[in-house]
């Protein structure tokens, strides 16, 4: 499997490791192979880690979600947010974060491993929380990032939580003020949320609710299990109408893994039978065939390769689930093959695909 070759920037110095811009760029092997079929392999994880370390610590381009309350409130990226500053924006950067976490769990000792650590002890400190924890205090930051955002972050906290090495339980302890803040948003923002979001977008509440899910928090997770039963617990023969232009999220698909790990599997499967009744036919035809990226250097048409990573890793978690599991898992496989080539090569998808593949390949 070969990449194009990404546009890479060093991290930033206060870092405190050198050799951040060798690591993410030039000095790795063009290609990073992954046996067909086959999940994330140490290669891909050390391709991957680099290509996130190049970006988590870039803070231009950069699309700020951020209110003014007055002429004082405009400050930099780095200046609003002391962790959280690069890949464009605030929540591709916190998924950056989870993805480096997961891939130093999982593969320890890659060759990026070091630089990883590096960057989260610095970073993932209790000072540079506290800053993040300031902005969300803020009166006109209560609806900053919400939901995706909210999600991402507490996946990130799931994954730090996971880490038993004393360094992972250290980054894990320094980000829980920022995970609690967002636990308790979510929890008072359920009970209003009346309405599902069902974009393929940052706003869906299916894919939100589905990393929130992962969070270790009790109250929390009944209240998830409770809003989505409301939201999606009716829901029967979807048409599966997508994809929209500048989806990275399939309405249907992720809906139907959110309500896999949130409900029994005895009820998931009733549900899931009624949600999507035509699959024994591969229909709707839609969500069984890649889509196509036509300019990846647009950031919204760019979501595309996003879709077909984030519906692979959907088929792989429903594919027992389906009448036909063969036919899931080489959906998922299609999907990963059209867009894993693509993680690199232009930043509006380099920022962040890398995660969605990581998804995808788990």
């Amino acid at each position: 499997m070969s990449f194009n070759r990404g546009r890479t920037q060093a991290v930033s110095p206060d870092v405190g490791f050198a050799s951040i811009e060798m690591v993410a760029g030039a000095a790795l092997p063009e290609r990073a192979e992954r046996p067909h079929g086959a999940p994330m392999t140490p290669d891909l994880a050390n391709r991957f880690a680099a290509i996130a370390l190049g970006h988590v610590g870039r803070e231009y381009p950069n699309k700020l979600d951020h209110v003014l309350a007055g002429p004082d409130d405009a400050r930099s990226p780095r200046a609003l947010h002391p962790v959280f500053y690069g890949s464009f924006d605030w929540h591709s950067c916190v998924h950056g974060y989870w993805m480096l976490a997961y891939l130093y769990r999982r593969f320890p000792t890659m060759a990026n491993a070091s630089a990883i650590r590096g960057l989260f002890d610095t970073h993932i400190v209790s000072e540079r929380i506290a800053g993040e924890c300031a902005y969300l205090a803020r009166p006109s930051s209560l609806g900053f990032e919400r939901p995706y955002g909210w999600a991402w972050l507490l996946k990130l906290a799931a994954e730090l939580a996971a880490h038993e090495a004393p360094e992972g339980r250290a980054w894990s302890t320094a980000l829980q003020p920022l995970a609690t803040i967002f636990a308790t948003r979510f929890r008072a923002f359920l009970p209003l949320a009346t309405y599902p979001i069902r974009a393929g977008v940052h706003s869906n509440t299916a894919f939100a609710a589905r990393l929130a899910l992962d969070y270790s928090d009790a109250a929390l997770r009944s209240l998830l299990i409770e809003t989505v039963r409301r939201w999606y617990g009716d829901d029967a023969g979807c048409q599966a109408w997508e994809p929209g232009g500048d989806e990275f999220l399939s309405p249907a698909l992720i809906e139907a893994e959110c309500m896999r790990a949130a409900l029994p599997e005895a009820e998931f499967r009733s549900w899931f039978a009624a949600f999507l009744p035509r699959l024994g036919q591969r229909m709707p035809a839609a969500l069984f065939a890649p889509v196509t990226v036509s300019d990846r250097a647009d950031g919204k048409i760019a979501h595309l390769d996003g879709l077909n990573l984030s519906r692979a890793w959907c088929w792989r978690a429903l594919a027992d689930f389906t009448p036909d599991p063969g036919a899931a898992r080489r959906s998922a496989e299609a999907h990963i093959e059209a867009s894993l080539p693509h993680v690199s090569g232009e930043y509006m998808g380099e920022h962040w695909l890398c995660s969605f593949a990581t998804l995808a390949l788990g």
